[in-house]
């Protein structure tokens, strides 16, 4: 039985369709490495890696990399789409209100009961999107000293 090794970056552009550049490896790598990232985080942190990059062609990638299931996009109200690389496992996300810090938090208990809606109206549910707002232990009143 041999053990298999886990997929490039290059091999998972390649798996999903896409055209391997050097921009797409880092932009994927940043937006993995990093937490919840704004399109202006990834632009910079892809220009320490490879040079110049237009803001367009980060946008442009990150809606590639988006609709190849790679990386994910959430859109807390009142604030910028941010990117994860955590993809596929149905989590959510906390906000804080002060601060704006996201955090993820794993579906509630048991089979993803957050999948199961009171009234499905016919559709078939395949994800469902919950947004916590409170305040982080920085930000929190409560917070002790």
């Amino acid at each position: 039985m041999t053990a298999s090794l886990p997929l490039t970056t290059a091999e998972e552009l390649r798996g999903a369709g896409l055209r391997v550049t050097a921009a797409r490896v880092a932009l994927l790598d940043t937006v993995r490495g990093g937490d919840h990232l704004d399109v202006e985080t990834v632009a910079s942190r892809v220009r320490d890696r490879v040079g110049h990059i237009s803001l367009q062609a980060v946008y442009d990638a990150l809606h590639a990399l988006t609709a190849a299931g790679l990386v994910r996009r959430i859109e807390p109200p009142g604030s910028p789409a941010l990117y994860e690389g955590r993809i596929g496992d149905n989590h959510h996300h906390i906000v804080c209100r002060s601060c704006g810090v996201v955090a993820d938090v794993d579906c509630a208990v048991g089979e993803a009961p957050c999948l199961t809606a009171s009234d499905d109206r016919g559709f078939s549910i395949d994800e469902a999107e919950v947004i916590y707002w409170g305040l982080c232990p920085g930000c929190s009143p409560a917070r002790t000293s």
